[in-house]
């Protein structure tokens, strides 16, 4: 009865939306990679911001940046009440292997986020997953309004940041400051650094980890992240994931959200280079909270194009392949970081590649994940490190070859 889910019980368009956020995922994640870590939110800090560059950083933003994060952490929700409900089925209680497999996501996540990139998302996933899944049950309507809440926490923690920033001490204030607008010379030390080897690397790495993990994830990780699977548990019930509504409800979703949260992320935009980036208005005042809010909404247009695609069976190529990489997400998500880190880091180009040049690797990786993915599983019943996750919750080696 402890055996995971089999290949036949698998809702492909989950899969195949799976695998578009995970692709999507790194079109910013990519800048991460490439650029010391004030350039991800802060884009006049590093690098050419003009011609093809600053094309290629707005469609970056306005088309991923919160959107994937969004998907992503929807269906990982979710993922939860369609696990838990399986095991349910089958008479298992599941509550002790929904931990046991969200203890070991942890550990591979504090693997990555420690020994590979700081930019790690599974620790809070996992952290965030011992606790919504308690409410796992509750109506999706209820779910949808909690989910709702926990977002406009951190949009409010943000606001009033902002207003606390006129009562800070000077020296706080400049600290903070100084996390948004980095001088040349500190800038320099953090490409040297990543340039420099693994463990030059670490003075970096592990300070960023722990605020992601610590300060981060109280401020900001879980309220967005556990709020977004606590809707993503409501979409799943109310069968928006399985490609279950009606055809007029998806192409409603498209068109509100096109008219709606496409504007809204563009006037962030026009807001915030208005300002010339400043951190009072763009990160924690109004300039934050047009692509927070706006996003959700992009994020609907792309689940509702997906499902579109799913009930029309439409590019099925494509989609198969996107199933696939969907399938294998924690391993492509993984070869991701493992394969930038090599190129930026290894090789040297930490901070000398371009935003057109960042996006012309993440096609190429793209390419090669569609392409292997289908292939891997052609011969193998999962990918290698979900192997190796679904081993170790089950506590038994899985059969891999089919």
């Amino acid at each position: 009865m402890n055996t995971p889910t089999q290949l036949s019980q698998r809702i492909v368009a989950i899969d195949t939306l799976r695998g578009f956020a995970l692709l999507g995922i790194l079109v910013m994640n990519i800048q991460g990679f490439s650029m010391p870590s004030v350039a991800y939110d802060n884009p006049s800090m590093y690098g050419d911001l003009t011609g093809i560059n600053w094309i290629v950083w707005l469609l970056s933003h306005v088309l991923t940046d919160l959107k994937m994060m969004n998907i992503f952490s929807m269906l990982f929700g979710a993922g939860i009440v369609l696990f838990t409900e399986r095991l349910e089925q089958r008479d298992v209680k599941p509550l002790p292997i929904h931990y046991r497999r969200t203890f070991w996501l942890l550990i591979i996540g504090l693997v990555h986020a420690y020994l590979i990139w700081h930019g790690d998302i599974l620790v809070t996933y996992a952290l965030c997953g011992f606790i919504v899944v308690l409410m796992r049950k509750w109506k999706p309507r209820t779910q949808l309004i909690v989910g709702l809440v926990f977002l406009s926490v951190s949009a409010l923690l943000m606001l009033a940041s902002g207003v606390s920033l006129n009562f800070m001490p000077p020296e706080t204030a400049a600290e903070l400051m100084s996390s948004w607008v980095q001088p040349a010379a500190a800038l320099q030390a953090e490409v040297e650094a990543m340039r420099s080897g693994w463990l030059s690397q670490m003075a970096y790495r592990v300070p960023s980890s722990i605020e992601m993990n610590t300060g981060a994830f109280f401020f900001w990780g879980f309220w967005r992240a556990g709020g977004l699977m606590l809707i993503g548990m409501a979409l799943y019930k109310w069968g928006v994931f399985s490609a279950q509504r009606s055809r007029q409800f998806y192409v409603r979703t498209i068109i509100v959200g096109l008219l709606v949260g496409l504007p809204l992320i563009l006037l962030g935009v026009r807001h915030n280079v208005g300002v010339d980036w400043s951190i009072a208005a763009s990160r924690f005042g109004i300039g934050h909270q047009f692509n927070y809010w706006g996003s959700l909404l992009m994020s609907m247009v792309y689940i509702s194009v997906v499902m579109l695609a799913a009930q029309a069976n439409a590019f099925p190529r494509l989609s198969n392949a996107l199933a696939a990489v969907g399938r294998m997400a924690l391993t492509n998500y993984l070869f991701h970081s493992i394969v930038a880190t090599f190129i930026f880091y290894t090789l040297g180009y930490f901070g000398n590649v371009e935003r057109i040049g960042q996006i012309l690797i993440v096609f190429v990786i793209w390419a090669v994940q569609l392409i292997v993915s289908p292939i891997w599983l052609e011969r193998f019943k999962f990918g290698p490190v979900e192997w190796l996750w679904r081993s170790l919750t089950y506590w038994k080696l899985q059969p891999m070859r089919k």
